[in-house]
C-alpha cells in the first residue's frame, strides 16, 4: 500500500490495495516462490502460463520468468480448481478482490493456458477529475487500455455513493468494478452492483438497472456496441447521470467511429442546396453533429497522470466537424503529488494574430486544423513555393481536413481574404500533405482517374457514416482500389474488394464493434 498527497485540486491521498496473496495462493507453489523473491512483486501486472511453455510474470519494466520447468496440464488444473467457474467470456474471479483470470482454449475447449491479472483498488486517484465528476454531468472516459479507465470508474462510483450519498448502480459485465463473486469489494464502497449474465446482454441490463432500482448514478464499463449506445443515450434522456468508460483512445476517435459517435452527438449528413453550396463553396453533401450529445463531459487519459477534459462535448464537436482546433482543459499530476491545471486557452477578444512575413513569388498558406510543424516540414521537402501564416486573414490557401470539414465553418469563411481559396487534405499524415502540396503547385500532379477515384470512395464515406449501412463502389482497376481502401481505413471504417474482373470493386462498411 502506498499513500501520496497532493495539493491543487483540493487534498489527494492515494493508497492502493491489491489482496496480493490470495491470488498467489492460487497459482502453483513453485511459481508463488519465484514471485516472492522477486523485489518487483508490488509492481506486478499479470502472470502468464501456456501449456508447455514457461510461466512468465509482467511487470512495468518487462517481463520475468518464473520457472525453467514448462508448465503441464496439472498447473493449469492447480489454477482452474482454485477459482471460481470461467464465464462465456472464459473469465473468472476471485470471491471479494479485483483479480481476473482469463483462459486459453484449445478446438475441444480443453484449458492450454491462463493469464492471471492483478486487480487493484486505487484509492484517490478520482481527486484530479473529482469536481468533474460531482457537478452531476454524464461524464464518458477514453484511453488505451490499460491507462486506468476501470480504476478510475470504481473510485467515481465510491466517491458518488460515499461521500454524496447519491444512488448509484454498477453495471458490471466482467466484474472488473465490484470483483467476483455474490458480495462486492469494498472499493465500491456503498454503491449497488447488477451483474451481467452475459456481455451481449449489457445494453439490456442497463435499462433494468434504472427502471427497478431508481439510480441516480448508472456506472458502466466499456460501452461498444451500438445497442450500448442506444441503452446508454435512453438512461441519460431520463436525467440519470452516466459515468462509463468507451472503446477509444480520444473524442476523435468517437467521433470518426460509426458505432459510438451517437455518446457525442451523432453526424448525419446534409444536403445543402445549390445555392448555399455555391456559397459555401463546397460540397452539396456536409458532415454535421445529428443530436445533443450523451455524454456532456469526455475525459481522455492520456496517462495515469495526464487528463485532457472537454468540458463543453457539443461544442468540441460542433468545432471538429467545421474543421477547427480543438484544445481541451489539461491535468497533470506531478511526481511530488501536485496537480497543475492548464486551462484550455481561449482567444482574446479582437486579437489578431501577426503576419508571418512572406517571400517574394510564394504562395501564404494558413494550415486549418493541421500541425503546423508537419506543413512545414512538407514544404522543405518538396521545396514548394509556400510559406506559412498565422491568420486566414493572410493566406491565399487556406489547407485543412477534408474528414471533418466539409463545409467552409463560419469563422472560417468569414475571416478568408477576398480571392483565397480552400485545399483539403483527406488526413494529417505527412504523405497526404505532401500529396496536397503537389496538387497545388502541379508537382507530379495525380492522374484524373485517381482523382475520380477517390472523389467517388469519398461521398461514400459520407454515406457510410451518415446511414451506417455498406456502399458499393464502380468498378475500377486493382490500383485504384486500393487507393479507395486506404481512403476508408484512414476514416476508420472497413472495406473490402468484392466480385470477378472486370466488375470488381470495393464495398465500404462501418467498422464492426
Amino acid at each position: 500500500m502506498r499513500s501520496t498527497t497532493a495539493a491543487g485540486i483540493g487534498e489527494t491521498r492515494i493508497e492502493v490495495t491489491d489482496n496480493l496473496d490470495e491470488l498467489l495462493a492460487v497459482l502453483p507453489p513453485r511459481i508463488t516462490d519465484a514471485l516472492l523473491a522477486d523485489a518487483r512483486l508490488a509492481q506486478l501486472i499479470e502472470v502468464v502460463c501456456d501449456l508447455g511453455r514457461v510461466p512468465e510474470a509482467r511487470f512495468p519494466d518487462g517481463v520475468a520468468v518464473l520457472s525453467e520447468v514448462a508448465v503441464a496440464r496439472e498447473d493449469l488444473d492447480y489454477v482452474a480448481g482454485r477459482i471460481g467457474q470461467f464465464n462465456k467470456d472464459n473469465r473468472a474471479g476471485m470471491e471479494r478482490t479485483l483479480h481476473r483470470i482469463s483462459a486459453l482454449r484449445n478446438r475441444m475447449g480443453d484449458i492450454v493456458g491462463v493469464t492471471c491479472r492483478v486487480g487493484r483498488a486505487v484509492y484517490g486517484t478520482i481527486d484530479v477529475v473529482r469536481d468533474v465528476v460531482e457537478a452531476g454531468k454524464s461524464v464518458l472516459l477514453v484511453g488505451r487500455p490499460g491507462v486506468g479507465k476501470t480504476t478510475l470508474l470504481r473510485e467515481a462510483a465510491r466517491v458518488l455513493a460515499d461521500d454524496l450519498a447519491r444512488r448509484v448502480m454498477i453495471v458490471d459485465t466482467s466484474n472488473e468494478i465490484g470483483g467476483d463473486g455474490d458480495i462486492p469489494h469494498p472499493g465500491i464502497g456503498h454503491a449497488r452492483r447488477i451483474q451481467v449474465p452475459a456481455p451481449e446482454l449489457q445494453h439490456a441490463v442497463m435499462i433494468e438497472a434504472v427502471e427497478n432500482h431508481m439510480p441516480q448514478v448508472v456506472v458502466i464499463d466499456e460501452i461498444g456496441t451500438e445497442a450500448e449506445a442506444l441503452a446508454s443515450r435512453t438512461i441519460a434522456e431520463r436525467g440519470v447521470q452516466l459515468i462509463a468508460t468507451a472503446h477509444g483512445n480520444s473524442l476523435d476517435n468517437l467521433v470518426a467511429n460509426p458505432t459510438l459517435s451517437d455518446l457525442v452527438g451523432g453526424i448525419q449528413a446534409v444536403t445543402l442546396g445549390d445555392d448555399e453550396a455555391r456559397r459555401r463553396r463546397t460540397q452539396k453533401t456536409v458532415l454535421e453533429r445529428k443530436a445533443p450529445p450523451t455524454f456532456e463531459v469526455v475525459v481522455e487519459i492520456r496517462d495515469r497522470d495526464r487528463f485532457a477534459v472537454h468540458g463543453d462535448v457539443a461544442a468540441t464537436v460542433d468545432r471538429l466537424l467545421r474543421g477547427q482546433s480543438v484544445s481541451p482543459e489539461m491535468r497533470i499530476r506531478h511526481a511530488d503529488g501536485s496537480v497543475a491545471v492548464e486551462a484550455a486557452p481561449q482567444p482574446a477578444p479582437g486579437a489578431r494574430p501577426v503576419r508571418a512575413p512572406t517571400a517574394a513569388r510564394r504562395s501564404r498558406i494558413f494550415p486549418y486544423a493541421l500541425r503546423p510543424e508537419r506543413v512545414e516540414r512538407a514544404i522543405r521537402a518538396l521545396d514548394a513555393p509556400a510559406v506559412l501564416v498565422d491568420s486566414p486573414a493572410d493566406a491565399d490557401i487556406v489547407l485543412t481536413l477534408r474528414a471533418i470539414a466539409r463545409k467552409q465553418p463560419r469563422r472560417l469563411r468569414d475571416g478568408v481574404a477576398p480571392g483565397a481559396r480552400v485545399h483539403t487534405v483527406f488526413s494529417s499524415s505527412p504523405g497526404k500533405i505532401e500529396q496536397a502540396l503537389r496538387e497545388l503547385f502541379d508537382l507530379d500532379r495525380p492522374h484524373p482517374e485517381q482523382e475520380e477515384a477517390l472523389r467517388e470512395a469519398e461521398g461514400a464515406v459520407i454515406e457510410v457514416i451518415a446511414q451506417r449501412a455498406a456502399v458499393d463502389l464502380a468498378p475500377r482497376p486493382p490500383y485504384l482500389r486500393r487507393l479507395q481502401h486506404q481512403l476508408a481505413n484512414a476514416y476508420g471504417l472497413e472495406s473490402q474488394s468484392v466480385g470477378r474482373e472486370p466488375l470488381r470493386h470495393v464495398r465500404i462498411r462501418p467498422a464492426e464493434a
